[in-house]
């Protein structure tokens, strides 16, 4: 299984392959890129690689190459200020970040049109740019593409709009459940029902009912639950919590887990990814994680999982692998979790090409990662 990895330094998108059977992982290509791409996002066709450009800032687009994961520029557009997070739907690219956002068409062959709709949200509490560290963070979108939703960590809170076919509408705020959560990113359940939103500040995940109408107009996010990423005992304060995301198998069937991923906040700090059992409806069966595993390092600016797809096992009823992307030490890692236990599988270290060395050298600071689904 192929998957692209950016990084917050240098000017590639890596490719990768991760054989499931043998359990090993290996770098296969080295893309040249625009610049350091923090954050990817495929097309539904799996065809296109979207980024956010941490430098310079832009939003970019990449033709994928399925049979061995290779990229090339198709074109870029600049957004307003430094991207945090870019998604796609089958027509439009959305970007975010600090108080302002953007939205693209997509062009037949996937490039970047130019700016349809530019976004805007609320200012920090001392009338200032927060920038995507202390503002507009993440941007997801319902799993039938009505609805968007934005997470702010500054103002505390999710942003969500109604999809239509021109444009976004209905902008609407939603507070976080608690003072000074910062909600930083979040993920819908395929049910549509049910988002989940992770709080960098507060270190928990909450689960939310969604109320909304036809059109995809947010009424309101209830707020069902809300758990700890963190073992027993552990300050927040000492944590910045990251990443959210759901099983992906087995086929046919509601997602079983919900794992996240936290970060901490000084280098000698190490972090934690946990796993959440979930019902049918998407609830947390319990509020304790099944398991909490530390990571090696701090995870530095990163820590981001990404489950693989899913992979049949005769020999057990469940396994997900996850990608983890480690700034801090530049190396990607696969995770497998069972079921009860996360394990440590493989990881591999990024390494500035030999033809560049002379131009970049240090740690190859590894971003996110996206997974190709298997042909």
């Amino acid at each position: 299984m192929h998957l692209f990895v950016g990084t917050f330094s240098f000017p590639y998108i890596y490719t990768l392959f991760f054989d499931p059977h043998a359990g090993h992982l290996n770098v296969t290509q080295a893309n040249q890129a625009i610049g350091g791409h923090h954050w990817l996002s495929l097309a539904a066709d799996q065809k296109t690689l979207y980024a956010a450009t941490y430098e310079p800032w832009r939003a970019a687009a990449y033709k994928v190459r399925r049979e061995d994961g290779a990229l090339a520029l198709l074109n870029s557009q600049p957004v307003a200020r430094q991207p945090g997070y870019v998604t796609v739907s089958k027509t439009q690219l959305y970007s975010v970040g600090g108080l302002s956002g953007e939205v693209f068409p997509l062009q037949g062959d996937g490039s970047l049109g130019s700016l349809s709709q530019a976004l805007t949200f609320a200012e920090d509490k001392n009338g200032t740019d927060p920038g995507i560290r202390y503002g507009a963070h993440g941007v997801e979108l319902s799993p039938d593409g009505k609805t968007l939703y934005v997470t702010d960590i500054g103002s505390d809170g999710v942003w969500t709009f109604a999809v239509s076919a021109k444009s976004l509408t209905d902008q609407k705020f939603h507070p976080a459940v608690r003072q000074d959560d910062g909600s930083r990113h979040a993920w819908p359940h395929p049910n549509g029902k049910i988002l989940y939103v992770i709080q960098e500040h507060s270190g928990m995940v909450d689960v939310f009912r969604v109320d909304r109408l036809p059109d995809g107009k947010v009424e309101k996010l209830e707020h069902l639950q809300g758990a700890s990423v963190l073992p027993r005992g552990r300050n927040a304060s000492n944590y910045w919590a990251d990443e959210i995301r759901l099983s992906t198998g087995p086929p046919n069937s509601p997602p079983k887990y919900l794992f996240t991923s936290t970060r901490g906040l000084e280098d000698n700090v190490k972090g934690y990814v946990a796993a959440f059992e979930l019902d049918s409806q998407g609830r947390m069966k319990s509020t304790d994680p099944l398991d909490i595993w530390e990571t090696p390092t701090s995870g530095g600016w990163a820590n981001a999982i990404e489950p693989a797809p899913w992979v049949a096992s005769p020999d057990a009823p469940f396994l997900q692998y996850l990608a983890l992307t480690d700034d801090y030490a530049g190396t990607v890692r696969i995770l497998m979790f069972d079921g009860t236990k996360i394990r440590d599988l493989c990881a591999v270290t990024l390494e500035v090409p030999a033809a560049d060395r002379d131009r970049f050298n240090g740690t190859v600071r590894a971003a996110t990662a996206v997974w190709l689904r298997p042909n």
